[in-house]
C-alpha cells in the first residue's frame, strides 16, 4: 500500500501542473478569481500535494540504494537557505517570464529578482530537490527528488519557450536584456547591476521560512536536519 499511495501522490502533483491548462480550468479560474488569486489558490495546492508526496515517499518501503554522508547533510543545510529566498522572493514579483511572477509592473532596465534569474522558483526546487536526492538514498526518495529534479530542468525550457512564443522573439529578447537564466550569469557578465537592496519584508519571510522549515523538519518529517 506505501507504494501505491506514493505513486497516486506523485501523479497527482504531475497531473495538477498539466491538467488545469490542458482543460481550461485555469482560464475560467482565472476569471473568477483574477490572475493573483489563481496564483494564490494554485500555490496551496501544489504545497498541500507536494507534502503529501514527501509524506508518502516516507512511508513507502525502505529500499537501500547508497549511504547518507556528513558531506551531503551539509549540502541540504547550505543550499535550502537559497532555495527558501529565491522562492519567497520569486512569488508574486514582478517577472513576465516565470509562471509564479507578476506580468505588469515589469520593468526591462530594473527587472529584479527576473536579473537575479528569469526562473527563481524552479530554480528554487532544482536547488532543493538535488541537495535532498544527495542525502537520501534509498528508492522511494530516489524516485522523489530525481524525478522533481527533471521536473524542474525540463521546466525551465518548456516556460522559457511558452514565453517566448508569447512575446515574440524581439520582445522576449528587449524584456530580458538585463536577465539570465543561469543565477548570477546576468551579474556575473555585466548585464545587470541591482538597482537597490532586497526588499526587507520579503528577506525577513524568507528567514522566518527557512526558520520555520527547519524547526518543523523533525517533528513532521522524522528526520533533523542537523549535519
Amino acid at each position: 500500500m506505501g507504494w501505491i499511495e506514493f505513486a497516486l501522490a506523485m501523479v497527482l502533483f504531475m497531473a495538477s501542473h498539466r491538467i488545469p491548462a490542458a482543460l481550461g480550468v485555469k482560464e475560467g479560474l482565472v476569471r473568477v478569481l483574477g490572475a493573483r488569486g489563481y496564483t494564490a489558490l494554485f500555490s496551496l495546492a501544489s504545497l498541500a500535494l507536494l507534502a503529501w508526496v514527501i509524506v508518502a515517499a516516507g512511508r513507502a518501503p525502505f529500499v537501500p540504494l547508497w549511504d547518507q554522508t556528513l558531506a551531503a547533510r551539509w549540502a541540504v543545510n547550505l543550499a535550502m537557505p537559497l532555495a527558501v529566498a529565491l522562492a519567497v522572493f520569486a512569488i508574486g514579483a514582478p517577472n513576465p517570464f516565470a509562471f509564479e511572477g507578476r506580468k505588469g509592473d515589469f520593468d526591462p532596465d530594473r527587472p529584479g529578482i527576473a536579473g537575479l534569474t528569469r526562473q527563481p522558483l524552479l530554480w528554487a526546487l532544482l536547488l532543493w530537490s538535488c541537495a535532498h536526492l544527495g542525502a537520501n538514498g534509498d528508492l522511494a526518495h530516489a524516485i522523489l527528488f530525481g524525478t522533481f529534479a527533471g521536473f524542474s530542468a525540463l521546466g525551465m525550457w518548456i516556460v522559457e519557450a511558452r514565453r517566448r512564443r508569447e512575446m515574440g522573439a524581439d520582445g522576449f529578447d528587449r524584456a530580458a536584456r538585463h536577465t539570465g537564466l543561469v543565477p548570477f550569469a546576468a551579474l556575473i557578465s555585466g548585464r545587470w547591476r541591482p538597482a537597490s537592496g532586497p526588499s526587507v519584508a520579503r528577506l525577513a519571510l524568507a528567514i522566518g521560512t527557512w526558520a520555520l522549515l527547519w524547526y518543523l523538519h523533525l517533528p513532521v518529517i522524522g528526520v533533523s536536519p542537523l549535519p
